[in-house]
């Protein structure tokens, strides 16, 4: 039986004003895991495959079982539609937010195109092939298996495979702002020359006349504030219009109330209407995020947002979940978002690939200062087919995220296997294309190995992932080897781009200063991924050089490859676990360091079963003056203070059950923590 859908879409009357039209196409799909030959023609009976919707990944639980085995190939989606009469004389777009890795797409038999990589939104212009008004079907072919042209060739994480974004069609006016800019919004802002007292706003438009005849245009940029009320607007000379042209434009607001970060993420918002001058219709309507601000790096002191510092207290984040893999939901990406706000995080770079909308969205609206990168990871491809991939991908990633206020850094790849003169090629070109595409904000790379290697010199900026007390035993944190670093070489600007411990709350150990006996290994302590992040952290915060520290990982993710750990299949160096119910203790942490948040915790809470009777109570408190604690109701010690927001006590627990209690004071205020450990032979 076919599926079909008749169109309801949900949009506001102006949209409609507006000539443009987006229509949710997420439900009502077949899916099959298979390669079928003919699955593309309009009649092919598809009434054996399974029902679904987008988003959706064939990968969602074989990509985290570990194995390395998940099933890497191709997928076919199929959907029927029945698109307006009302659509007939539009342009008929239709976009894939995230697929992958390789997507051909048909309509009604006839080969729309194909889109090479996995993470980035793509459209297709599906005019001639729809036929509004009647029944047609929509074809995907989604293959995630290992193209040698398609950027990552590997890396340590699952290719969680298929359409595991939204999909959508958009109709549009032959007169609108422009589709195909590599899947962008057509509309680019640029703010500069940003004081307290004024910003200048630069504006480029792309519009398209696919009318087949000329028709006189013109622009309308309308910026108002959080408040809807209008504080700058242009509109263009009239001007007569075939196939496509830019229009600039130029606005200056006074009294700008700056985007701060954190302390004030303060948005406004851009409208452009194209216009069509003989009727004064609006043909298209585009609406883009704006925040003014300027952000700056310096080699000895380190990020700068509007003249004034910002110590980043970073994470990186991939973007799947247990039993889901990538295909979630904008309210998981919130409850993400809510768990970085907890913790204090200001600072995320969305490792190591480009990210749905709406966690760039998130990142504007709350004052996250942000690291975007392309999956440029561990190798490349000598080839010409490679180097395009790669300069797409960055195009895309540019231009579709370049108005988010939130994004400080480009990312030109990450943790390169090879400095030969293919790896250096590559590198130098992107980190040429960012300058050219947006020269407003900075390059970054990644690297693994030393220092003042050639291929950390591309960038505008060099960050490390370097994970002394886990991969590296010969320091217990970074600072020692970053010290050299910026000695060796002043004017280099560097920053940490990862550090971290796996960490398991199912494993435990009295002496949390000794390592697991070997990498891999199937015990991953919680006491010591926790005896890492102190020791790193320590060292990080009294070096103001480093412009900018991302903890690996904010979250547990998949790794379908890797043996360690409680879990195959897991890369456990999250301070969140995969399905986002337990914080661990590192968690609390950074929790103390980097908020204001009054609390005190009891850490190695879930070693619940204990077999000796000495040992350490140890807890974090922030914004208290005083800590506390019983054991079994009795007091411990003398309340203390602590400079570090570390609190411990030698105690000898009970046969029995243990209640262990902490208590923070601050003005009469009292914060309180238990914990409840069973001491047996």
């Amino acid at each position: 039986m076919a599926l079909s859908l008749a169109f309801t879409p949900a949009v506001s009357s102006a949209a409609k004003d507006a000539g443009r039209v987006q229509t949710d196409l997420d439900a009502g799909w077949r899916f099959v895991r298979a390669d079928v030959p003919g699955a593309e023609k309009p009649g092919f009976a598809d009434g054996s495959w399974e029902r679904t919707s987008v988003p959706h990944t064939w990968n969602a639980l074989d990509g985290q079982d570990g194995g390395g085995n998940y099933y890497r190939g191709a997928g076919w989606y199929r959907k029927h539609v029945t698109p307006p009469r009302t659509a007939q004389g539009k342009r008929l777009w239709l976009q894939f937010d995230g697929v992958n890795t390789v997507a051909d797409v048909w309509v009604n038999g006839v080969h729309l195109g194909q889109h090479r990589g996995g993470y980035a939104t793509f459209r297709f212009d599906a005019t001639d092939a729809l036929k509004p008004g009647r029944d047609n079907v929509i074809a995907v072919r989604v293959d995630n298996s290992a193209p040698a042209d398609v950027a990552p060739l590997s890396a340590d994480y699952t290719f969680f495979g298929g359409i595991y974004r939204d999909v959508s069609l958009v109709a549009v006016d032959p007169l609108a702002v422009r589709m195909d800019d590599f899947g962008g919004p057509g509309v680019y802002l640029t703010p500069s020359a940003v004081t307290a007292e004024a910003a200048t706003v630069g504006v480029v438009t792309k519009v398209r006349n696919s009318s087949g005849a000329g028709r006189e245009a013109s622009v309308r940029t309308t910026v108002a504030d959080a408040r809807g009320h209008v504080v700058a607007q242009a509109t263009s000379e009239p001007r007569q219009l075939t196939g496509d042209t830019d229009i600039k434009q130029q606005l200056s607001i006074t009294k700008p109330h700056l985007w701060q970060g954190k302390a004030d993420p303060y948005l406004y918002h851009a409208t452009v209407d194209v216009l069509d001058a003989r009727t004064g219709r609006v043909t298209d309507t585009v609406s883009q995020p704006l925040g003014l601000r300027e952000s700056t790096v310096d080699p000895d002191e380190g990020f700068f947002l509007n003249g004034q510092h910002v110590a980043l207290h970073g994470v990186n984040a991939h973007q799947d979940r247990l039993d889901e893999g990538w295909a979630v939901a904008d309210r998981q990406r919130d409850q993400d978002f809510d768990l970085m706000d907890e913790m204090g995080v200001n600072a995320l770079r969305t490792a190591h690939y480009q990210q749905s909308q709406h966690v760039y969205d998130l990142a504007d609206q709350r004052g996250y200062v942000v690291w975007a990168e392309i999956p440029l990871v561990n190798g490349i491809t000598d080839s010409a087919a490679f180097r395009a991939n790669a300069t797409q991908q960055m195009s895309e990633l540019i231009r579709q995220n370049y108005n988010h206020p939130s994004i400080a850094f480009w990312g030109i790849g990450n943790e390169q296997a090879k400095n030969d003169d293919v790896t250096n090629g590559i590198l130098q070109s992107l980190a040429d294309q960012v300058k050219a595409e947006d020269p407003a904000r900075l390059s970054v790379y990644a690297n693994h190995k030393g220092g003042q290697d050639a291929v950390s010199g591309h960038a505008d900026l060099a960050a490390y992932n370097k994970y002394y007390g886990w991969y590296d035993l010969s320091a217990p944190g970074p600072g020692p080897w970053t010290d050299q670093l910026h000695a060796a070489d002043p004017a280099r600007k560097i920053a940490i781009s990862e550090y971290g411990a796996g960490g398991s709350i199912y494993d435990h150990v009295e002496n949390s200063t000794v390592k697991p006996p070997v990498i891999p290994s199937r015990v991953h302590p919680e006491e010591y991924e926790t005896f890492v992040h102190e020791n790193s952290w320590k060292q990080i915060e009294t070096r103001p050089y480093l412009w900018g520290t991302f903890v690996w990982n904010m979250f547990d993710f998949a790794s379908d490859g890797r043996t360690e750990g409680d879990t195959l299949g897991r890369n456990d160096k999250g301070l969140v676990t995969y399905d986002r119910q337990v914080r661990k203790d590192a968690f609390y942490w950074y929790k103390a360091n980097w908020t204001t948040t009054p609390f005190v915790y009891l850490t190695s809470r879930r070693w619940t079963d204990r077999t000796t009777a000495a040992t350490t109570v140890k807890a974090y408190g922030n914004g208290v003056d005083t800590v506390s604690l019983t054991l079994n109701g009795t007091p411990v010690g003398t309340p203390a203070a602590s400079p570090d927001h570390i609190y411990t006590w030698p105690v000898t627990l009970e046969p029995g059950k243990n209640v262990v209690k902490v208590t923070g004071v601050r003005n009469g205020h009292s914060y309180t923590d238990t914990v409840t450990w069973a001491l047996t032979s």
